[in-house]
């Protein structure tokens, strides 16, 4: 049972008050807002009484929520007991206290002995207690930050000295929020990749690109914590600076979603995709294509062997190779692209490097030197060649100096010193360049393998045709035979059982057959023979219809368009194998030789110095 002691700030019969004394001690309640909590007890100060047996801890831990936290049995209470009783406070002792002094925030306090006075004229020696210190110093200001232990070894010391009894409770800044990895797939590996076979290739990185699966949680965001408020030896609070926030939509890019489970924000995969991370924007997003702004290099990324597309923001160095599909490089070139198929894009120059396409585009923004360009069954695209050997289904350069260039289609703005093969070639100006001379090429298929075959098919099925006569001749001078005539026409109408013979008839009958069956065998032969040469014939006829389709296939005419001719100019022919593939698949290495060879190698046509050239091969 509560039993309510009327002293000084504490009004006698309020169960419900902030600060209950009972007889087992003094007792707050624990659930009251903390300022409520700090009247009640400056009530009890202010009123001229004291704590005593006063566990300061427990103290301030209700009175501001600082200080060490309440014992697990506490939390949770109700009623938190932290003293013994509430006793007055007597002038005569509160006269032992004298003022402390401060300095860098902090408040000392000089302990020396004490005498109290007793009225009968001696004063008799004192001592301190730490209760009325408390007491008496939240009279005089300071409320907060009673350094405990401090004061007792003050109070307890057996010579004078200053000591430090209280200091303020700094602030401590709240920590911003941040995103914090989930997925060891957000990581590289830079170690040699592995060829399976106990060897390691140092040229290339084990993992350069991190691969993703989908619905794969990436990133959590960790929230933002308010910071600790610190407190004035006054009481009074000092706000912290709450960290900063941060939404996982700023750094959420394509191919991502934000996810809320288990009482946090994840970033998380919505496909299965390579990484990619914006270094100015810090986005991570996941799609088809590897962004990378590092360069390749042998420190950056090795030798890359991709499955995907790939963006290149940085320059490829010399003998670095990168592999993959759509290949965009922003920066020089200096190495070798190799490319399955989709479009090679370089938006700056190629200089000393090697493009080849399988299946698909190259086009270069920028100049093109001391190269190789090759896209198989594709289109190159060249703003500016130098020296280099390009070809491709079809070519289109804006001015050319010194290359070897091979193409089914040929489109060039300006050649100079050029070897120039193509089927359909358009050129805005051309002419020799130094010691370069300017060598036209016009592709003609190579008929003579057809030509050949079909003269030796139509011969051969007119032999046929003229056997297949001359044996249905033969058979038809055995058919009109007047025995064979009459033998045949009486055969068929016993075999027809149109006619009934009689046993001298049926003798006669088989007498007739002898007399036949000599010109009747060599008719049955003469039969076959003409329908085994006219199978021949068809036979040979079909081969022959196949050759001359073939041919006319392949027979493609070839033409020259050369708007501008600045000084010599040669145009020759250059026969090529058509069942041998394009021309323009030809290995790189062989196509100067085969394009500069000698002039006796490639039927002349013309020979210009100025004026427009036009010709075709059907003229």
């Amino acid at each position: 049972m509560e039993n309510s002691t009327e002293l000084p700030g504490l009004p006698a019969g309020e169960e419900e008050a902030p600060i209950v004394q009972r007889d087992d001690g003094v007792w707050l309640r624990a659930d009251v807002p903390p300022p409520v909590l700090h009247a009640a007890a400056g009530d009890v100060f202010l009123s001229g009484a004291c704590l005593v047996g006063l566990d300061y801890g427990t103290f301030l831990r209700l009175l501001y929520g600082a200080g060490p936290q309440l014992p697990a049995a506490l939390q949770g209470q109700p009623l938190v007991r932290v003293a013994d009783a509430i006793v007055p406070f007597p002038p005569a002792r509160r006269a032992l206290y004298k003022a402390v002094k401060y300095a860098a925030g902090a408040a000392d306090y000089l302990f020396e002995p004490v005498f109290i006075d007793t009225g009968e004229g001696e004063p008799r020696p004192a001592t301190l207690v730490f209760d009325e210190f408390v007491a008496d110093m939240w009279v005089k200001g300071i409320r907060f930050g009673i350094d405990a232990g401090a004061v007792r070894e003050g109070i307890a010391a057996a010579r004078p000295g200053r000591r430090v009894v209280a200091r303020p409770l700094d602030p401590v800044p709240g920590r911003d929020a941040a995103f914090v990895e989930v997925s060891e797939h957000l990581h590289r590996s830079n170690a040699p990749r592995d060829l399976g076979n106990g060897r390691l290739d140092l040229h290339t990185f084990q993992n350069r690109f991190p691969q993703v699966k989908a619905q794969v949680r990436l990133l959590r965001k960790e929230p933002r914590t308010m910071g600790t408020r610190g407190f004035k030896l006054t009481g009074v609070p000092v706000e912290a600076a709450p960290g900063k926030d941060l939404e996982l939509t700023r750094v959420a890019g394509d191919g991502t979603v934000i996810e809320h489970a288990d009482g946090h924000d994840y970033l998380v995969s919505a496909v299965e995709g390579f990484i990619n991370v914006d270094t100015k924007s810090g986005r991570l997003s996941i799609g088809q294509k590897i962004i990378s702004r590092d360069g390749v290099s042998v420190r950056t990324t090795g030798n890359l062997q991709l499955s995907g597309d790939y963006e290149e923001f940085g320059e490829v160095q010399e003998n670095r190779v990168v592999e993959g599909g759509s290949i965009t490089i922003h920066g020089d070139v200096f190495g070798r692209i190799a490319s399955r198929g989709g479009t090679v894009h370089l938006k700056r120059n190629l200089m000393g490097g090697t493009i080849v396409n399988a299946a698909g585009a190259i086009r270069v923004g920028g100049t093109a030197s001391h190269a190789v360009l090759q896209a198989k069954g594709g289109e190159i695209t060249v703003r500016k060649a130098q020296n280099c050997v390009i070809t491709a289904a079809r070519v289109t350069i804006g001015e050319a100096a010194n290359c070897e260039i091979l193409a089914d289609e040929v489109a060039i703005g300006s050649a100079s010193g050029c070897a120039v093969a193509g089927r359909n070639m358009t050129l805005s100006g051309a002419g020799p360049r130094k010691g370069s001379e300017m060598l036209l090429l016009a592709l003609v298929p190579d008929t003579r393998r057809y030509d050949e075959a079909i003269a030796d098919l139509a011969a051969r099925a007119s032999d046929c045709a003229a056997q297949a006569s001359a044996h249905r001749a033969a058979s038809d001078a055995i058919a009109v035979r007047q025995d064979v005539r009459s033998y045949l026409a009486l055969s068929a109408h016993v075999r027809a059982k149109q006619v009934t013979l009689t046993a001298a008839q049926q003798a006669l009958y088989k007498k007739m057959a002898g007399q036949v069956e000599p010109a009747l065998t060599e008719l049955a032969q003469l039969l076959r023979a003409s329908n085994a040469a006219r199978a021949r014939h068809d036979a040979f006829q079909e081969q022959l219809e196949t050759a001359r389709r073939r041919r006319s296939e392949i027979a493609i005419p070839a033409s020259c368009k050369v708007k501008r001719v600045d000084g010599d100019t040669v145009l020759r022919t250059m026969l090529y194998h058509p069942d041998a593939g394009p021309p323009y698949e030809l290995a790189p290495k062989d196509i100067k030789e085969r394009l500069r060879a000698a002039p006796w190698n490639h039927a002349p046509v013309l020979h210009a110095a100025e004026g427009p050239i036009e010709w075709s091969s059907t003229q």
